[in-house]
């Protein structure tokens, strides 16, 4: 391990003392006024975003598209870590590899938060993740309430990365979170009224969430999306959803497909999309995802 971190900050260091990426290229005052921020993932990238507006130049390290569970950086990935000057990851787990790249990095000035820092975390099951993953679910960004608490610590970095711009920050921050709060409520009065309470997913990442709004999940794969069920494991599934007449399976093109499908025709339920908002999805925004997860999860528990 310690071999390969030593070769990737090498190969880090080559390519940032590269003439093409040298200072003396030509930089517009725009972008001279931007704070440089590194983010992990796209959920991050929207909550800078919402934070920083225009006083933000925003790169993310996994690209679109990639399971972030998998993601394993490479030198090239890294190189904007070395001029940033905050970097924003979520925590919990997420991303494994972090230490490691902010070490490799080798940015004296670079601001690293941890998004999920403060938040109640939920422990993993057992069998799950163990040294690879770490032992919480890293899902606190599917929480409104999670999504609350990685806003404010993003809106600390900035604020200590350009204190000038403090009034600024926070505002943003502060309007940012009357609309989570909106959604929240609105939806909090609608699961309370509702009978059902269980849904299922193709991906146990819903843990936060249920939490925001005494709800119970069940799922195909694991919370980081390993281990397709067993035989056994799908006879159990079909039972709880027959028990809990459950009429919707939430699945992510990431997660097993083909066995939510199974599923679904076994039980005689539709499949749904749920997104997870860790890649660009279907241009929407953060908070229009979440809409779309919450407003699909609550009707197929009145259905």
């Amino acid at each position: 391990m310690l071999k390969r971190w030593t070769v990737l900050l090498l190969c880090l260091l080559a390519v940032v003392s590269f003439p093409g990426c040298s200072s003396n290229n030509p930089v517009t005052k725009t972008e001279e006024s931007k704070l440089e921020v590194s983010v992990t993932f796209n959920a991050l990238k929207e909550f800078v975003a919402a934070v920083g507006k225009d006083k933000v130049e925003i790169s993310t390290l996994i690209p679109d598209g990639m399971e972030p569970h998998d993601f394993e950086p490479k030198a090239q990935d890294l190189t904007g870590l070395s001029t940033a000057k905050v970097f924003v990851y979520s925590g919990l787990g997420m991303e494994g590899w972090v230490e490691e790249a902010i070490k490799a990095a080798n940015n004296a000035g670079l601001i690293a938060v941890e998004a999920s820092k403060g938040a109640g975390a939920i422990a993993g099951a057992e069998h799950e993740g163990g040294e690879e993953h770490g032992q919480y679910d890293p899902h606190i960004w599917l929480s409104l309430k999670g999504a609350e608490i990685e806003v404010n610590n993003i809106r600390d970095a900035l604020v200590q990365a350009d204190p000038a711009n403090k009034d600024y920050y926070e505002k943003n921050c502060n309007d940012y979170i009357s609309q989570l709060e909106n959604l929240y409520n609105e939806y909090h009065g609608k699961f309370q009224s509702a009978q059902k309470k269980s849904f299922v997913t193709g991906h146990a990442a819903f843990a936060y969430l249920c939490r925001d709004f005494g709800l119970e999940q069940n799922s195909v794969e694991d919370v980081f999306a390993e281990g397709e069920p067993s035989a056994q494991q799908l006879t159990e599934l079909v039972e709880y959803c027959k028990k809990n007449k459950v009429t919707a399976i939430f699945a992510e093109e990431m997660a097993s497909p083909d066995v939510s499908q199974t599923l679904a025709k076994e039980v005689g339920a539709k499949v749904e999309t749920i997104y997870t908002i860790e890649s660009n999805e279907d241009d929407l925004t953060y908070l229009e995802r979440m809409t779309d997860n919450l407003s699909k999860i609550y009707e197929s528990l009145i259905e």
